[in-house]
């Protein structure tokens, strides 16, 4: 995507050097850091200094080829098989963490170190541009449910910052624009990180889609005024009967979607699949600190980067990351190999089938 006239991935390596944007300071900031060691990007995936499921896991698979680099001749498995224990610990929901590592431990399974660095690399690499190029997929299977004036809601940000470039429910719409129907996007704030508020509607006004952020709890009232003609949400994991797992909140957006029988679709690519997982009932749900819920950060009108307390002093929070939407709920899932029922025998289609 572009930015400031330049192009970008959410999630780049040269070498031992792993390069992610900073997302926790957009939309202020526009920053890109550079990690040179597999603990540095372990912590910025736990940090969400990258977050989204297809970007952590392009992260995941950048992080275990820096650790195939660093490992020692004697020992060298070990070393990954540590590194791939300590990538696996940082987020617990999104499938794509724990397939992208899968992958890269698959490639260097039986190889001898040099041989494995090599292949440690070039799989990483084999992640991220499949990323991309299955995202892009999702653009072109989606467009054509975007017609010219649609009002889309969106949650959450699941657009190129969530994966390596183009995104999952953002790039049907991004798609569209370039096709030359213009649609209009309701933003969820998101709260309590407001990945909407901060990432979604800078990423849309990069591409000069127009957008208005509302407060979560304002979609239900926008859907039954009229005022939104379908839903597309990313996920975090699918389980084999097409429950969808995805940020806190699109449970509440899915329910009243379907009592207003407003199309509710979700766009991910397939590796967010995940065949072993039987339900959403078996989804493990993210909890985080509740500082998250107490504290908010921002931009002061003195230009500083600051940490304010919105809760009372002594109170308590929870904070559940994700919630888990019924695949009977879900009009379709959007993937790079087409749009399917989000049922069992759906789940398999998609993912037995090939790009399209």
């Amino acid at each position: 995507m572009i930015v400031q006239g330049q192009p970008y991935r959410t999630v780049s390596q040269d070498g031992p050097e792993v390069r992610l944007i900073d997302q926790p300071l957009l939309p202020h900031r526009f920053q890109v850091v550079s990690l040179h060691h597999h603990t540095q990007t372990a912590r910025a995936i736990s940090e969400m200094v990258v977050r989204g499921a297809g970007a952590i896991g392009a992260t995941a698979a950048a992080g275990m080829a820096q650790a195939a680099l660093e490992a020692p001749e004697v020992g060298f498995h070990d070393y990954l098989a540590e590194a791939a224990r300590t990538l696996s610990g940082t987020r617990p929901t999104a499938q794509n963490l724990f397939w992208a590592i899968g992958r890269v431990l698959d490639a260097v399974a039986g190889e001898a170190p040099r041989h494995a660095r090599e292949a440690a690399v070039a799989e990483a690499r084999a992640v991220a541009d499949e990323d991309a190029a299955a995202c892009e997929a999702i653009g072109r299977h989606g467009a054509p449910l975007i017609r010219h004036g649609a009002r889309v809601s969106t949650h959450c940000n699941a657009g190129w910052l969530a994966f390596v470039d183009w995104g999952s429910a953002l790039s049907p719409l991004y798609r569209a624009q370039r096709e030359g129907r213009r649609a209009f996007v309701w933003v969820d704030e998101t709260r309590p990180r407001s990945q909407g508020a901060r990432l979604t509607a800078w990423e849309l006004a990069q591409e000069g889609v127009d957008c208005a952020i509302i407060a979560d709890n304002a979609a239900g009232a926008l859907m039954a005024r009229g005022e939104v003609d379908l839903v597309i949400t990313g996920a975090d994991r699918v389980a084999a009967n097409g429950d969808v797992a995805n940020k806190i909140g699109t449970y509440s957006s899915a329910a009243v979607a379907r009592l207003l029988g407003i199309p509710f679709y979700v766009a991910l690519p397939s590796s967010t699949l995940d065949l072993s997982c039987p339900s959403g009932a078996e989804i493990p749900i993210e909890e985080r600190s509740q500082d998250e819920v107490l504290y908010t950060w921002g931009w002061s009108d003195e230009g500083r980067f600051v940490r304010v307390r919105t809760a009372p002093p002594g109170a308590r929070a929870r904070n559940l990351a994700f919630d888990v939407t019924p695949g009977a709920w879900i009009t379709g899932l959007i993937t790079e190999r087409g749009i399917f029922p989000a049922t069992s025998e759906g789940v398999r289609q998609a993912a037995a089938a090939p790009q399209a």
